[in-house]
């Protein structure tokens, strides 16, 4: 029986990706896990995995194609003479999944909710408990809307009168729009700033560099390795609320923005509090040159549980970042003068009160070994 291999979805907001390049050929023989192509949207380059041992009996897609999210790209088979099914299987998924491609969490939450696994995104060509959660916190997201948009409470916009003309959103305007409406619909934001004393962080940072020869300044990296430290211990930070209750996350998951040209990245280091210092620049580092490049994997994209944005490169001297999904603390880096440095935090003041964001900013504002 022919096995499909479809376009998977990088994010939720994509609705169509772009196939990159196949690495196998029709009548190649590839084993179960074989990289055999690559997709791409805006945000990440994704490799495509085969899901069965076979033998690839046809490339519906070819480079460069803009596919449907779910549409089949590739037919493999247990017999290289085996025929292509016709082009009504070619449709997107709309069928049970592989019972091996969802995790027992996961499929146990699915249960749960009374949930089909064809309504979830993947993560990774699998459905996990991660993203069963993005799913239910999207629809939540989708409530709200529907709720506003219900008779008697119409909050569409009236076109202005000056001439102009309506442009389709880009994937990433599309993010960023999503990101915005939950920070409107759901925390209860403020937002808390101290001046703190520059020269620690500085000397830290420097000796830092001497001692491990490293050509650039690791002090913003340092900074956000110190927020992993404060997260950790101070668990309150890392987490949010979910349908009233709170919801703390185990591992560590730090957003880092970073700007590559016109596009707006929040990487992603999962279970940052499982590196060392040293291991945790690198890894960060990495990070950076992979999102300028636009090399993103899907789930260093998504599912921050606390997250870091500096502007000191633009030398601005306050800014107040949105909240991302799911999550109650964002630090705000800024620029600093006469030896003074300024650190901001929004947060949901559903979960945190001022007195634990001045904590953790303090607890921020200086080195731990200082």
């Amino acid at each position: 029986m022919a096995t499909p291999i479809h376009a998977p979805r990088i994010n939720n907001n994509d609705d169509e990706v772009k196939v990159l390049a196949f690495e196998v050929e029709k009548g190649s023989h590839v084993r179960s896990g074989q990289i055999v192509g690559q997709i791409e949207t805006d945000k990440a380059v994704l490799d495509i995995e085969s899901p069965v041992d076979g033998y690839v009996l046809s490339l519906v897609a070819q480079p460069d194609d803009l596919v449907k999210v779910g549409s089949v790209i590739a037919w493999l088979g247990e017999q290289a003479d085996e025929p292509v099914p016709d082009d009504s299987e070619m449709a997107p998924v709309a069928t049970s999944r592989d019972l091996g491609s969802i995790t027992a969490k996961a499929r146990l939450l699915l249960k749960k909710h009374g949930l089909s696994a064809d309504a979830v995104a993947t993560i990774n060509g699998r459905i996990t408990v991660e993203a069963v959660e993005r799913h239910l916190a999207a629809d939540t997201s989708r409530l709200a809307a529907s709720n506003r948009d219900a008779p008697g409470a119409d909050t569409r916009e009236t076109p202005p009168e000056i001439p102009g003309v309506m442009l389709s959103p880009s994937r990433e305007e599309r993010g960023m729009a999503a990101t915005v409406a939950w920070h409107r619909d759901h925390p209860a934001t403020g937002y808390i700033e101290i001046e703190y004393d520059l020269a620690p962080w500085a000397k830290y940072a420097k000796k830092m560099q001497d001692d491990k020869g490293w050509m650039m300044s690791p002090l913003l990296s340092l900074m956000t390795w110190r927020l992993v430290e404060v997260a950790t211990t101070s668990p309150r930070l890392n987490s949010t609320m979910i349908n009233d209750q709170r919801y703390q996350y185990a591992p560590v998951n730090l957003g880092f923005t970073i700007q590559a040209g016109e596009t707006l990245f929040l990487a992603v280091l999962r279970d940052a509090a499982s590196l060392d210092e040293e291991a945790f620049v690198s890894a960060l580092g990495d990070l950076q040159r992979r999102a300028a490049g636009h090399k993103l994997r899907e789930t260093e994209t998504s599912g921050a549980t606390v997250s870091f944005s500096s502007m000191e490169r633009w030398k601005v001297s306050r800014h107040i970042p949105i909240l991302p999904p799911q999550t109650s603390f964002i630090v705000a880096h800024a620029a600093g003068r006469d030896g003074k440095g300024v650190l901001g935090a929004t947060y949901d003041h559903r979960v945190l009160n001022g007195a634990q964001v001045v904590a953790a900013l303090k607890l921020l504002s200086r080195p731990a070994s200082d």
